[in-house]
């Protein structure tokens, strides 16, 4: 005899209207990890001062800084690093052939103010040189422009440079269009309503331009204590992410300027400080299911001058990249060329020293092979995001996880991303 059902149609039909709301929100606001690429750094130089051929001339630079130290091969073992001789394989051909994966040209803090004739001219060069580098195919995968702040003093000629920026950059890319990496970032962020403005100005952009509407996404830069908690005790940090019309990519921790927000003393300032580790965790669970990444800032600890100095600031860098690659953020800032070696050490061996484990859950998980580690769906989304990650970055290769996890690529990109295939910030799949 069937058990009574409490549970008839009437009821199934009441609780899906009480819960509408909740999948209209759950559909819309957390639609779940962006599917494509993302970079493992952002590079900033000064506006003014890029060319085409800068990406190539910071790989070679980076090679020269480690050669007269000491090569690839030792710094990785004088870092503890384990398999050295691969990784130092690896980064060289890294450094060779895509020493850059993301690169900001900066008119804000890096570039200071120049007066206005100075700036506009620099803007329609920048957008120029952007158009020549993508046309020869030098440019980065990820390239942009950061300029300055939307606070009353900075305001108009922050818009005017993206304005004079993007108008040259079209001009220059003809039928090419926008380069599908282009990245925007807007700095010192304090409100929801300079999130909000900002989506305004995109829309403009896009407007004028003829270009789709939401083609222009942007950065926050999270350098200031009022978007953690506001005075209302809110957390803006979140809110804005889900008042920008879906145009924000990505949050990036400021680590100077937030530091210096909360007075902490300059020769505490770090990426490491309990501050900025909480600021990061606030972050973290703001982009959590929504689609936006987060990165890490940077350390102006820089491995240049004598070869004591250098080696110090090597192990620094290479042990912060790892740090926040721990903690679940694959993103960072570099300053000078010679923080690649230490950036792409530190992050190739952080996969590699995880790929062997991962492979074999993931071969377990998919073959139903019985093991000591019962992994869910849950767990298999995050072995197979790690793998793609490494594959992404050059740190591992297709035919080594294919053969290590008998898992092919179709089946790896379903497990990691199983709702979605494409990237909302290039509209590719992972590379």
């Amino acid at each position: 005899m069937a058990p009574v059902q409490a549970f008839g149609p009437e009821v199934a039909a009441r609780i899906d209207t009480d819960l509408a709301a909740t999948d209209a929100l759950l559909a819309a606001a957390y639609p779940g990890e962006d599917a494509g690429r993302q970079p493992v750094h952002t590079v900033y130089v000064p506006a003014d001062t890029f060319d085409p051929d800068l990406p190539a001339r910071w790989g070679a630079d980076a090679l020269a800084a480690v050669k007269e130290h000491t090569g690839l091969e030792q710094l990785a073992a004088t870092l503890g690093l384990a398999g050295a001789p691969r990784l130092a394989e690896l980064v060289r051909r890294k450094l060779e052939t895509e020493p850059v994966e993301d690169l900001r040209l900066d008119f804000e803090d890096g570039y200071g103010d120049r007066g206005n004739e100075r700036e506009d001219a620099d803007a329609l060069a920048a957008g120029a040189a952007v158009a020549r580098a993508a046309a020869a195919g030098t440019a980065p995968p990820f390239i942009g422009i950061r300029f300055k702040c939307f606070e009353a003093p900075t305001r108009a000629r922050g818009l005017r440079t993206l304005d004079l920026f993007l108008g040259s950059l079209l001009e220059r890319a003809g039928e090419q269009g926008l380069p599908e990496g282009l990245v925007l970032t807007l700095p010192k962020v304090t409100t929801v309503a300079q999130v909000e403005a900002m989506a305004y100005a995109c829309g403009q952009l896009e407007r004028v331009h003829n270009l789709p509407a939401g083609r222009l996404r942007f950065e926050v830069q999270v350098e200031t204590p009022q978007l953690i908690l506001a005075a209302d005790g809110t957390v803006p940090a979140a809110r804005l992410i889900h008042a920008a019309d879906g145009r924000v990519s990505s949050l990036h921790y400021g680590t100077y300027d937030y530091s210096a927000s909360l007075g902490i003393a300059a020769q505490y300032q770090s990426m490491e400080h309990p501050a900025a580790d909480h600021a990061k965790a606030v972050m973290q669970v703001a982009v959590a299911g929504t689609g936006v990444r987060i990165s890490d800032g940077s350390t102006n600890i820089l491995p240049v001058g004598g070869a004591e100095h250098v080696a110090r600031a090597w192990a620094l860098h290479a042990r912060l990249v790892r740090r926040h690659l721990e903690r679940g953020i694959y993103q960072g800032w570099d300053l000078h060329p010679a923080q690649l070696p230490t950036r792409y050490l530190a992050t190739y061996a952080f996969y590699r020293d995880g790929f062997a484990p991962a492979a074999a859950r993931l071969k377990n998980y998919v073959h139903k092979v019985d093991s000591a580690i019962l992994d869910e769906p849950a767990t298999a989304r995050a072995l197979a995001r790690f793998i793609q990650r490494g594959l992404a970055c050059g740190a591992l290769d297709e035919a080594e996880f294919t053969a290590l996890a008998e898992v092919p690529a179709d089946t790896l990109a379903a497990l990691a991303r199983p709702h979605t295939t494409t990237s909302a910030t290039t509209g590719k799949d992972p590379e």
